[in-house]
């Protein structure tokens, strides 16, 4: 990918926090990189952290880490101190931590901002370029704007897709690449993901409600109340009982499995009308089933996955053999990271991007994400994290990727579910970075 599209870099404020400098990027970029001149333009931010255990000269010297956060629409991570990976890693590097287009403080996207492209379609139309191609060409014009060498790259999660899609476009971008949870099939389209996910979420269900044997019956009444009773959300509508169900995205993780425990036990509470749903709990619930402040992950999530071909609200699709996640059923299993179509009537941040969506679920024209070719030929050292029960990123299919990706190395682990990098990020992050050779020689 040769990157011919001027961009301006401005430095923003300067902070010093428990240990690590602050220093805040912004830069103009292209909407649109088939017309990256004269075109509309971006303001994508980033973050640098360096540790204050380096003098500003030889942090001025240190290599740069790039981080790609989880999504899509995830904003890159707010921190006041360094702990985990980035801990870890300021050791050795300079670590920019990038707000993807979209997201955070680069150019946000909501309900409210999409609205003054003007009608669906031209919404939508804009929308088309907030993908993992569209955020790469961002990254490699981020990296030639602060005249940094090849540099190291982490992706967690939808960040790993991007990894991928990096080492398709601009492999001469980067060092080395590290991945945790995120290596996304390199063909076909989100189908076989949800067919094997659907899988995957069943059975965490289950070593849920074995840990837990109790909350199988709470599940089940609160179930049952929400059929009979009409309960509301803080935000005003009527809770669901497939709504209920989005709180399983606590099951994609090592600690929140306990904090899905701690959230059910406070369900119930008497009251003169007889018992409701407590404050707290509906509090909770709110907070988890509410995408007002990240619209582009519903609208975005299926077509990720998508080249060539239209997703058709393929998890609803898929849905249809896997019968017990219906709502409808008296055991009501809890989903994983699924977007159904009823997101749009239910969610009223989502609301207004009804149409928006439905017009993204029928594109058929997506563009590549992948160069096949260039992957079987890579040259850049490439390490994952793949773990075992991962339910957002199915393992057998990560690991059918890593034999297409010329000489990435995997490390299979059954010790991490999905969110292993915030469960023991500085562990995982020097194994992988280890496995691809340790830091660049300074």
């Amino acid at each position: 990918m040769q990157l011919d599209s001027p961009s301006t870099h401005r430095l923003g404020a300067i902070h010093s926090l428990r240990g690590v400098r602050t220093v805040e990027h912004f830069f103009t970029v292209p909407l649109d990189y088939a017309e990256p001149e004269g075109g509309e333009t971006l303001e994508v931010f980033a973050r640098e952290y360096v540790s204050e255990d380096h003098s500003e000269a030889a942090a001025a010297e240190l290599p740069w880490l790039l981080f790609l956060q989880g999504g899509p629409g995830g904003k890159g991570a707010r921190v006041a101190e360094l702990n985990g990976w980035m801990e870890e890693a300021a050791k050795n590097f300079r670590i920019l931590m990038l707000d993807q287009r979209g997201t955070g403080r680069s150019s946000y996207i909501s309900a409210a901002t999409l609205a003054l492209r003007g009608l669906p379609a031209q919404q939508a139309d804009y929308l088309t370029h907030f993908r993992a191609d569209s955020i790469v060409r961002d990254a490699e014009t981020i990296r030639v704007a602060l005249g940094s060498a090849p540099w190291t790259v982490l992706g967690q999660s939808f960040g790993g897709f991007c990894v991928l899609t990096y080492l398709s476009l601009a492999p001469q971008g980067i060092h080395a690449a590290l991945v945790t949870g995120g290596l996304a099939p390199l063909t076909d389209g989100p189908d076989r993901v949800y067919e094997a996910t659907y899988r995957r979420v069943a059975h965490r269900n289950a070593e849920y409600f074995e840990k837990y044997p109790g909350d199988r019956e709470v599940v089940n009444a609160v179930s049952r109340h929400l059929r009979s009773v009409d309960e509301h959300l803080p935000t005003g509508e009527r809770l669901s009982v497939q709504r209920l169900q989005m709180i399983g995205n606590y099951l994609g993780g090592n600690t929140r499995l306990d904090a899905l425990h701690f959230l059910l036990e406070e369900a119930f509470m008497d009251t003169p009308d007889g018992v409701r749903l407590s404050e707290s709990f509906l509090q909770q619930v709110g907070a988890l089933v509410s995408r007002a402040s990240n619209c582009l992950y519903a609208v975005m999530h299926e077509s990720i996955y998508c080249q060539g071909e239209a997703s058709n609200w393929s998890a609803a699709r898929v849905l249809e053999s896997h019968p017990e996640f219906k709502p409808s059923e008296e055991e009501v299993l809890l989903f994983g990271e699924m977007v159904y179509p009823w997101y749009f009537d239910e969610d009223p941040a989502l609301v207004p991007l009804r149409e928006v969506a439905e017009l993204l679920a029928r594109k058929s024209d997506w563009g590549d994400l992948y160069n096949l070719d260039a992957l079987a030929e890579n040259t850049v050292p490439v390490a994952a994290a793949v773990y075992l029960e991962d339910i957002y990123v199915d393992h057998d299919l990560s690991m059918e990727t890593v034999a297409r990706v010329r000489g990435m190395q995997a490390w299979e682990t059954g010790d991490f579910h999905h969110d292993g990098i915030s469960d023991d990020g500085a562990a995982i992050f020097s194994r992988l970075l280890a496995m691809v050779g340790g830091p660049p020689v300074r």
